[in-house]
């Protein structure tokens, strides 16, 4: 983005915690891409070294993917075109071909939207705290002085197909060769998972499975023309809902736009919570591990989701952590503590095997494999994971949100609870019957209010009370 008055590049509207978002053609265009790639490569030392570059459907994806690898190969780093990729799939790339890389994406954001995730090699996440600001001020350098600079010997640019070893990669992870059969609707919401869909559960590229899949949206329109593809609104599973109940499904899988968060219904149409696949995907992991010798595998899940996943885990004998909230603090501590798996309440799940990645073509597989190994519905399934009842994220439109919660604090002050503000203030009844947690956005003047309790009557008494208190 450019200043009239000066005509110097400030690229702080693009670059944010985790990755680069903005608008295309006015806070991210294919010149300040090509400066990104230059400084990725001289940030991150990688002139010589191999660099992968791939994007997803969106329209813009293809001219940032060419004017990255120009910058990057201008510096000396010999770039590997990955051409469409899901970010699991550049994940996936960077662990086994041990090489950093790129993918132009937005995720679940509208169409005028594009962006980039970026990662070292083995699949480790770039944050502003591990390099991001770096390459920031290292583009917006080159850009002001209006060159990159010359010099050293360029590298190379060649084309690298994925998708196989990919999709491969994760069926020797979870072998679904053995279910029972079972009719999968699948939204791709015409984002990455209608190209890796068909690679990885379908007979694109491998053996059939035992699945009949039933595709909506999986052509690729970076336009979302059916649906924005971000499953974790509501009126986003709509589709998938009534075609799981109209063909007679057992399952439907709802991915976002660059297929690293998948949404679970079960055969009634009914969304299973992203705690709920927590918890059976963490039964699975721990099962596998203390197999192989693990004594109390350890299982990271955010504060948000709900009391039952720990307790599962505690159950099966593996060890919960709890952590904020946002993929970075996931990712650092399942590094740290060497977490088997990890999940978070908004329906990203990573995985140990997974170079501590998120992916969500690998849960809806453990999902299915828990479902095809017995014979009973998703519905009856799922509910052994979620014994508790969930108010959902609320969000209320507040300017002061630390009054807000002081005023929540205050109504509860001389109650049986305990309060702790790990990540904003989460509120626990000590008899264990509900807790809440309120937690201010960073980037919108909203207050969110995440409540569970052990009935739907306590739950909606708990909720309400502290709605009350808020928008007062």
């Amino acid at each position: 983005m450019t200043s009239e008055q000066n005509n110097t590049f400030d690229l702080s509207a693009s670059f944010k915690a985790y990755d680069v978002r903005g608008i295309v053609g006015e806070t991210i265009t294919a010149e300040i891409v090509r400066a990104v790639g230059a400084a990725f490569v001289d940030t991150l030392g990688l002139a010589g070294q191999t660099v992968l570059v791939g994007g997803d459907m969106r329209p813009s994806s293809p001219e940032f993917i060419k004017a990255f690898a120009d910058g990057a190969a201008r510096r000396g780093a010999d770039v590997q075109l990955l051409d469409l990729i899901s970010t699991d799939e550049l994940y996936y790339a960077c662990g086994a071909l041990n090489a950093a890389g790129a993918t132009f994406t937005a995720s679940h954001n509208p169409a005028q939207y594009n962006g980039i995730k970026m990662a070292k090699a083995g699949a480790q996440p770039i944050s502003s705290e591990t390099g991001l600001k770096e390459i920031q001020a290292l583009a917006e350098q080159y850009l002001n002085e209006g060159a990159i600079p010359e010099g050293g010997t360029p590298g190379t640019i060649a084309v690298r197909d994925v998708l196989k070893d990919y999709s491969a990669y994760l069926r020797q992870l979870v072998d679904l060769s053995g279910s029972r059969p079972l009719k999968v609707v699948v939204d791709a919401g015409n984002g990455m998972a209608g190209l890796t869909t068909p690679a990885v559960l379908g007979d694109a590229l491998l053996p059939a499975l035992p699945f009949e899949i039933v595709p909506l949206y999986f052509e690729l329109d970076g336009s979302f023309p059916n649906h924005p593809a971000n499953p974790l609104e509501p009126e986003n599973l709509r589709d998938l809902q009534a075609a799981v109940v109209e063909h007679g499904a057992d399952i439907g899988l709802a991915f976002d736009g660059d297929a690293d968060r998948c949404f679970v219904v079960d055969e009634k149409g009914q969304p299973v919570s992203p705690s709920a696949i927590t918890g059976m995907v963490a039964r699975r992991e721990i099962a596998r591990a203390k197999a192989a010798g693990e004594e109390a595998p350890v299982i990271i899940h955010n504060l948000l989701t709900s009391k039952a996943v720990p307790e599962l885990i505690e159950e099966d004998g593996g060890r919960p952590v709890r952590t904020r909230v946002g993929h970075s603090f996931i990712k650092a501590v399942m590094a740290e503590e060497g977490a088997v798996f990890g999940g978070e309440h908004s329906a990203h799940f990573y995985f140990r095997d997974f170079w501590n990645a998120d992916t969500g073509m690998l849960a809806a597989m453990h999902v299915l494999a828990a479902l095809g190994e017995q014979d009973g519905p998703l519905s009856e399934l799922g509910r052994q994971y979620e014994p508790y009842v969930s108010s959902g994220e609320i969000n209320s439109e507040i300017e002061d949100k630390a009054g807000a919660i002081e005023r929540v604090r205050a109504d509860f002050e001389g109650e049986d609870i305990e309060i702790d503000h790990m990540d904003g203030s989460t509120f626990s009844a000590k008899d264990g019957s509900w807790w809440f947690n309120l937690r201010p956005s960073n980037t919108e003047p909203f207050l969110r209010l995440n409540a569970e309790a052990k009935d739907a009557e306590t739950m909606h008494a708990v909720r309400d009370r502290v709605l009350a208190i808020v928008r007062a």
